[in-house]
């Protein structure tokens, strides 16, 4: 494999912060955790695969399409961290398995914000980038939406004629994810609120720092575990994959960040009934489309109970990040994702 000596993202702060405070009572975890770190960020990568063509753009905000001879299925990714999770390297890629399925994949990809954007909330994203994307194709489009993507995926398809409406671990409920983890968010956005607002952004980090809390006896041991591996192994390199993807991502613009942990996780407009997008209100019970949910009963990051509770409901026993790309991904996910689009009937 054509492979570059590139190293991995530096550790931010609030990891090693997090290091510290995990491993306290355990000079030898730590000392674990940390050959694991380095050995990540020494690993080889492979370059950089081209971009897939643009066929449209709305703003900063462009569809890149992934080939195939069927009707158009168009996946919107989250805001947080970049697209590429749904196409990623050694052989885990979705989109492209897709392309090969009777079906032609088309991924928003929403572009680096500016502290000029600062004012484009999650609203904004799907009324001035989602919909205009959706209208340039001239057809009604089957739509894909995964985690945050699957939110704003299901408010577009109330506010414009889609075929059909796929989520995947997407949170609407947002009281479903409990009094602890919303108390957790709530102080992290409480703490970090004046400076995004300053910056007209959300940096990477105060995201990347909510995840880990949700679990940091796993964020750390993943890397004792990694330091552990062969460096060439087809497990390594995964893992390399995987780690770069979560650890990169643009920023999101402060009035999305504010919207998403204060109307989103605070208020739960979505669940309430009290988010109006396009002109409408999106309400999943009333979609005007066949939809159809799949949803993690182990995900750490959006619980079962956020989901939007759809009619069609297909209940899985993997990781929020694992359902995509894990091992079992394409027999559990893939194939009855794809097996449902190609049944959605052709409309005009």
């Amino acid at each position: 494999m054509d492979t570059a000596p590139q190293h991995g993202p530096r550790p931010l702060p609030l990891f090693l912060e997090l290091l510290r405070n995990e491993t306290a009572a355990s000079p030898d975890r730590r000392a674990a955790a940390l050959r694991g770190l380095a050995a990540y960020q020494d690993a080889r990568r492979p370059r950089p695969r081209r971009a897939m063509p643009v066929i449209a753009s709305a703003g900063r905000a462009v569809l890149r399409d992934y080939g195939g001879d069927g009707p158009p299925v168009v996946f919107v990714p989250s805001l947080i961290n970049p697209p590429v999770v749904l196409d990623m390297p050694h052989g885990r890629s979705l989109l492209r398995w897709l392309s090969r399925q009777g079906l032609r994949p088309l991924l928003v990809d929403w572009g680096d914000p500016t502290p000029h954007d600062c004012g484009q909330d999650v609203t904004a994203h799907i009324e001035t980038m989602l919909l205009p994307l959706l209208r340039s194709i001239g057809e009604p489009v089957a739509l894909v939406g995964y985690c945050l993507g699957g939110t704003m995926a299901l408010a577009a398809a109330a506010a414009h004629r889609v075929r059909g409406l796929a989520l995947i671990a997407a949170p609407w409920r947002f009281s479903g994810f409990g009094p602890a983890a919303l108390g957790s968010i709530d102080r992290l956005w409480h703490a970090a609120q004046p400076t995004c607002e300053r910056l007209g952004l959300v940096p990477m980090e105060v995201l990347q720092s909510g995840f880990w809390q949700l679990d940091p006896g796993r964020t750390i041991a993943k890397f004792e575990r990694f330091g552990r591996l062969p460096p060439d192994s087809a497990q390594a390199r995964q893992f390399v994959a995987m780690e770069d993807w979560a650890n990169a991502g643009a920023p999101l613009t402060y009035a999305a960040g504010r919207q998403m942990f204060d109307d989103l996780f605070c208020a739960d407009l979505p669940g309430r009934g009290h988010w109006q997008v396009g002109g409408a209100i999106a309400d999943p019970a009333a979609l005007p489309c066949a939809a159809v949910e799949f949803v993690s009963l182990t995900d750490r990051i959006v619980p079962a109970a956020s989901a939007a509770g759809l009619a069609d409901h297909r209940a899985l026993r993997l990781g929020h990040v694992g359902m995509v790309v894990g091992s079992s991904a394409r027999q559990s996910l893939w194939q009855p994702l794809a097996d449902w689009l190609v049944a959605l009937p052709h409309i005009r």
